[in-house]
Order: C-alpha cells, then structure tokens, then sequence
C-alpha cells in the first residue's frame, strides 16, 4: 500500500515507456559529464510507481543498479532529493524513521511529524513494513532511543487505536475538554497521561469539538496551553499531533515553512515532506502555505535553494500560487 491521494501534484506520466526512460538515464550519465536536466525532468514527472518500473528495466537492460548509478553521478542536496524519489513510496516513511532513530543521534523532529501526521491505516501499514524491513519491531526501536512522557506519547501514537469516526458523543465532548482544561491548568505535571489519552484515541472529529469547547471554557486555544505547560520534545509532540487533528496539510505547511525560513535550510525536512507528499496533498499543502505565509510555497523554495536541486524542487511542487 502507497499513500496515493487525489490532491497530488505529481501523477502517472501518460504514454510512460520504462525502456525508453530507462534508456535516457543511462544515456545522461554514461560516458564523461552528467546530463542532470534529463535526469531532473525525467524523474520528476514520473510517478513512483513508473521511477520503480524504470530502475527494473534500467537493471534488465544494462545489468546496472539505477539508484547506485545516481549516487555515484550526482552530489549534494540535489542527490540526495533525487535518491529519496526513487524509493519505493510504501517504504518512504519507514526508512526515515529508521534513520532517525539509527543515525548519529535520534532525529526527534523526524518521530515527531511522521507520527503525529499519518493516519491509524498509515501508521499500521508503517509498522508492517519497518518489521518486514528492519527484523524489529519499530515500537521496540523507538522506546530503546526516547524516554519520559515523550516516549510514551510516541508509543500511543505507535498503536494507532483511535476511535471510529462517526456520531460524536456531546457529553464525552464536554467530559474530555474539561479534563483537558484541568489537567492543563491545575495539575499538569501530573496528569500528563490524561491527556495522553484523549489526544492519543479519540476520532479525529471527536477532537476538533472538543478543542472548540476547551476554547469556549478556557478563552484561548489548547496550542498555547500546551505552549505554557509543557516544553522540550513533548511540547513539539502535542503541538504536532493537536496541528495534525486540525489539518494535517495545515500542519505540514508550517513544517516546510519552519524547514526555510531565517538562516539557513533544512534541506532533510524539505525533501522529506515535499516527496512523501507530493502525491498525497501537496496541493493542499501548497493551500495552506499561501494562506497562512503570505507567500506561495513555490516562491519561497525558489529564493531558498538553488541549482538542479530547486528545479526539482518546482517541478515537483507542481505550480506558483502567487
């Protein structure tokens, strides 16, 4: 199962020829000097399900491994975008994950939006193909690299055991902000398995009444209550789930804005979110951007990378919302 959704900005190629694009490849990296612009354009306009069909012709017709290929001939940030489209989407998440946890230091950031961000389908779908792949148990893997409430709150999110979407239950409504209204404001410190609980189960539209009746009983929003409360690694894992229940386009927005914005790029944040995404929501995404920014998510990576990298970049994001 990949993620396939309807607000992509990247779709099967009409008239896709594996042979045919299998052979350009080869073309734009044999001999001496790369052709990235036929690399560029040919991978960024093919869907994944065609780049994994490509890779096995470029295998069948030159006994070559293609992502081995691209590696050895390409550099940078603009290598290491092109490898991530060649990954096979169903196993996109997973292996940043594994990475994250496996890598010189646990990348929190990473736990943070993939499992707050994925739905209970995606994240069960996740877990088979991280113990498929890695011979562990992903839950296992996170709970030997975390500790605290933070740990803990990545294991609910792991079990992915929300409620049903369907009538919403007014009194639980109301039960639920009022102990998240109390746990936050009297005791929290305490009772952080409280909330835990409710944000970590409860269907996604249960909750968003419920954040509407927390406004009413509390006067403000139960992002800055969480803001007050709480700090650190938990504090990024609430804010993301809460963001994620709301919209999760929305949040990841505010991801790739995060990813650019002041000094510097976070290039990793950047590839992950507009590949695993950009045939799933991008459009979406893009939406939410321009809304919320000011700007399009086209502009900004325009002005914030540059070279083959940002051309792919566009390519992939797929228009200006200017």
């Amino acid at each position: 199962m990949a993620y396939k959704g309807t607000r992509g900005t990247v779709h099967d190629f009409s008239g896709f020829n594996d042979h045919a694009d299998a052979e350009t490849l080869r073309k734009a990296m044999k001999g001496l000097g790369t052709d990235e612009q036929s690399i560029m354009k040919l991978l960024a306009t093919r869907s994944n399900d065609q780049r994994q069909k490509i890779a096995a012709a470029y295998k069948t017709l030159f006994g070559r491994d293609l992502v081995s290929d691209l590696k050895s001939e390409l550099s940078g940030t603009f290598e290491k975008l092109v490898v991530a489209m060649t990954i096979p989407s169903e196993l996109y998440d997973a292996s940043e994950l594994r990475s994250a946890i496996k890598g010189a230091g646990t990348s929190e950031n990473v736990l943070i939006e993939i499992l707050a961000s994925r739905t209970c389908s995606e994240i069960n779908h996740i877990k088979r193909i991280y113990k498929k792949e890695y011979e562990t148990e992903l839950e296992d893997d996170i709970t030997g690299d975390t500790s605290g409430y933070f740990e803990r709150m990545l294991v609910v999110l792991i079990q992915a055991n929300r409620d049903p979407e369907g009538k919403s239950d007014e009194a639980l409504v109301q039960t639920d902000a009022m102990d998240l209204f109390k746990a936050g404001e009297t005791k929290w410190g305490t009772d952080e398995e409280k909330i835990m609980t409710i944000l970590g189960t409860r269907s996604v539209t249960h909750l968003r009444r419920v954040f509407d009746h927390y406004m009413t009983i509390s006067g403000y929003q139960i992002e800055e209550s969480i803001e007050h409360e709480t700090s650190g690694h938990l504090e990024k894992l609430l804010l993301a789930v809460v963001k994620s229940i709301r919209s999760i386009s929305g949040y990841l927005a505010e991801v790739l804005y995060s990813a650019m914005k002041g000094a510097g790029t976070d290039d990793h944040t950047l590839i992950r979110v507009i590949v695993s995404r950009s045939e799933v929501d991008l459009k979406d995404i893009r939406r939410h951007f321009r809304t919320n920014y000011g700007q399009s998510l086209y502009n900004m990576i325009k002005n914030d990378t540059s070279g083959d990298y940002r051309n792919t970049l566009l390519i992939l994001c797929g228009g200006d919302d200017e």
